[in-house]
């Protein structure tokens, strides 16, 4: 799966998917094929970090 490449588009996508369609970042990623440590660097670059408990980046 592409990620969008615009950061705040890319928040956007995740906390839909996240709220939408999975239980946590780690299945979102596995399911997607992607980095979990790399998703979670990008969107902290913007200060966004991801909150377990409730399922986003915040």
């Amino acid at each position: 799966m592409e990620l969008p490449k615009d950061p705040m588009i890319l928040l956007s996508f995740v906390n839909m998917k996240l709220r939408d369609f999975f239980p946590s970042l780690e299945a979102f990623c596995q399911d997607a094929g992607i980095d979990r440590i790399q998703l979670k660097e990008r969107l902290a670059a913007i200060d966004y970090e991801y909150d377990a408990e409730r399922n986003q980046f915040i």
